[in-house]
């Protein structure tokens, strides 16, 4: 299968036209390359305005290593429908099907952006497996190995 490259940034709008997170959950702020079939490299600016801080912690914002892991899966799920061609729908959804060898390296803090690196590693029977990395200022903050599937919703009416 031949993809073509887009070095085009996705700014806020064209994310929710590919993301179906919706606030307080849409963790990717921009996208600034990807190729398509192969990688993704999107931004997250962290501000003490986000929802989880007041709670996580009042006297020091962390910001969850679980939402920093998410935020990655955003990236790979852009990543997946720009490859597939298709955008999020009321049918399906996009699971996690596993998560793997995460570690956290620092802490990320309210004025830190995150750049996340997120590369195809296969894709096996409808199974997106995915390297995930982290960043801020240069420096790897968390990685993971990920696994995710678009599946059907049974919708009952």
């Amino acid at each position: 299968m031949t993809y073509t490259t887009t070095s085009t940034s996705m700014d806020i709008h064209e994310i929710l036209d590919h993301l179906p997170h919706r606030y307080p959950f849409i963790l990717i702020d921009r996208v600034t390359s990807m190729e398509l079939g192969n990688e993704i490299v999107a931004l997250k600016n962290v501000t003490i305005n986000e929802p989880f801080f007041p709670g996580h912690f009042p006297y020091h914002p962390v910001m969850p290593g679980v939402l920093i892991v998410e935020a990655m899966a955003q990236a790979a799920a852009i990543l997946s429908f720009k490859t597939m061609g298709v955008k999020p729908s009321d049918d399906s959804v996009y699971y996690f099907a596993g998560i793997d060898s995460a570690r956290f390296k620092r802490p990320v803090s309210p004025g830190d952006q995150i750049v996340f690196n997120v590369k195809i590693d296969r894709i096996i029977k409808g199974i997106w497996k995915y390297s995930g990395l982290a960043s801020v200022d240069g420096q790897i903050v968390a990685e993971a190995q990920m696994m995710c599937i678009l599946k059907a919703i049974d919708k009952k009416e």
